[in-house]
């Protein structure tokens, strides 16, 4: 568990970083070599992160210290659940398939992620462009016109 949460916890601090970097570099801004290579092995670690470290810890512990192995039915006649509701249901589903869909789960959450973050970056001027154009023509970044001076 400890793992699992700790791997979580680097991930979500990566991505965070990411996203305040995205608001303090200016947009056009030029790159050096060494910015260039220290953002494609930051980018490649998180990937490497998100996709490979996290769903394995959380496989590992659901199989180690949880016990979510194909023998052991969730639901079912065949349950394995101290609860009598999940033992009425026609079908069985066992831990390993609840364990397998949390694993897409957390593929699919990074992935929205990571097209978020890719959003982010390439929109990341537009909106100091939009205020400032706004300032110019006297008018709010909707193009409605000012009421009173800002």
């Amino acid at each position: 568990m400890v793992a699992f949460v700790g791997s979580l916890l680097l991930s979500l601090v990566m991505t965070g970083a990411i996203f305040w970097y995205a608001r303090r570099r200016p947009t056009g801004s030029p790159l050096s070599w060494g910015e260039a290579m220290a953002a494609a092995t930051f980018a490649f670690f998180l990937m490497f992160w998100v996709y490979g470290v996290v769903p394995h810890q959380w496989l590992s512990w659901a199989d180690n210290e949880l016990k979510w192995r194909s023998d052991a039915y969730l639901l079912g006649p065949s349950s394995t659940s101290s609860l009598p509701i999940l033992a009425d249901t026609p079908v069985n589903v066992s831990k390993q398939v609840v364990r397998d869909l949390v694993a897409v789960v957390i593929y699919g959450v990074f992935l929205g992620v990571h097209v978020a973050m890719w959003g982010i970056w390439q929109n990341r001027g537009q909106r100091a462009e939009r205020q400032q154009k706004a300032l110019e023509e006297r008018t709010t970044a909707y193009g409605r016109p000012l009421a009173r001076k800002a």
